[in-house]
């Protein structure tokens, strides 16, 4: 149901809410006429209206024709208690509050920014079927050859580490425990993780080298930050054709063409604009001290050359428990 969907959900947008109110002000006309918006409460004589509810309902997740009823009435009542609580605040003069003040200019300066952004956004051309078929043929790893992998792995930070000496371990066919183990003596900074992933789940810098190995196969990959030594335990195939993985692969290119134009957007407005930096913020920016290497991420936190388009859901994709050996353990 809807109630227990959404009451995570519904909060948060009740609060961002909340400072809008102060913003826009009460629907209260006191010369009496009325608009076209119709009004679902009152309190105190301040209009809550149907638009309001539906602007809450369109940003709430888990509503569906049957409960959409049920959570007009949740998102009515949370809507009453906060314009009681306005009215508090206001009565109390938290409305003239400097920390209050900055809170409301601020949601304001990020609301119009970006609605300009979106508006950006939004003039962007739809990606065409070519295009969308081209990325579906470019990619057979991530649709055509799509393959679920149970994978043990060690993300190890490049800094310092002997890859050369590293590499030649990974193709004498120790085992992984004794790969971590190494890593150990060594002091090399390293990170153990294992468990199912699907071909969308991997960095896509690092998927052309996996789709090429087989079963109980293990490899040094070196990545831009990272490299890692990957195992593959087992590998089942999971086909995505073009039809089902269209509508994502649409998706993902529409993110990115808009991610281009606001980008390129910002950057013209940025250059033509006077900008000048006062004070400390004046001076040139203190070089960092060098920091030690940190442990490396697992291959899934590292950054992508791009986020690939998931693939429709097969219902074969299921997390298993880390099974990595003991000498990968010793390195968390």
């Amino acid at each position: 149901m809807f109630a227990n969907t959404a009451k995570k959900t519904l909060p948060s947008l009740i609060c961002a809410l909340v400072i809008a109110v102060p913003l826009a002000g009460c629907n209260d006309d006191k010369s009496g006429s009325k608009g076209a918006t119709q009004v679902a409460a009152k309190v105190n004589g301040a209009e809550i209206s149907v638009h309001q509810i539906n602007a809450v309902l369109t940003k709430a997740s888990g509503v569906t024709n049957e409960n959409a009823a049920q959570a007009r009435k949740e998102i009515l009542d949370r809507l009453v208690d906060q314009q009681i609580a306005v009215e508090q605040a206001i009565a109390k003069k938290l409305d003239r509050n400097p920390d209050v003040l900055l809170n409301i200019e601020s949601a304001r300066r990020e609301i119009l920014a970006r609605a300009y952004l979106e508006q950006i956004a939004a003039a962007q051309p739809k990606a065409a079927d070519d295009e969308i078929k081209k990325y579906y043929d470019e990619h057979p790893d991530l649709f055509a050859k799509r393959r679920l992998y149970n994978m043990q792995e060690l993300a190890i930070a490049k800094t310092g580490a002997p890859l050369d000496e590293l590499k030649a371990i990974v193709s004498s066919g120790k085992p992984m425990e004794e790969i971590a183990a190494w890593l150990k003596s060594k002091n090399i900074p390293a990170r153990g993780n294992a468990g199912v992933r699907a071909a969308e789940q991997l960095p896509l810098e690092l998927l052309p080298k996996l789709a090429q190995m087989k079963d109980g196969q293990t490899a040094l990959i070196d990545g831009p930050q990272q490299a890692f030594v990957m195992r593959i335990v087992a590998s089942q195939a999971a086909p995505v054709d073009e039809a089902a993985a269209k509508p994502r692969i649409q998706q993902f290119l529409q993110n990115q063409r808009n991610g281009k134009a606001v980008a390129e957007e910002m950057k013209k407005l940025k250059e033509a604009a006077k900008i000048e930096l006062v004070g400390d913020f004046a001076k040139p920016a203190a070089t960092p001290a060098a920091q030690p290497a940190a442990t490396a991420a697992a291959p899934a936190a590292a950054p992508a050359a791009e986020p690939a388009p998931a693939p429709a859901a097969t219902g074969t994709e299921k997390p298993v428990a880390s099974a990595i050996e003991k000498g990968v353990a010793g390195l968390k």
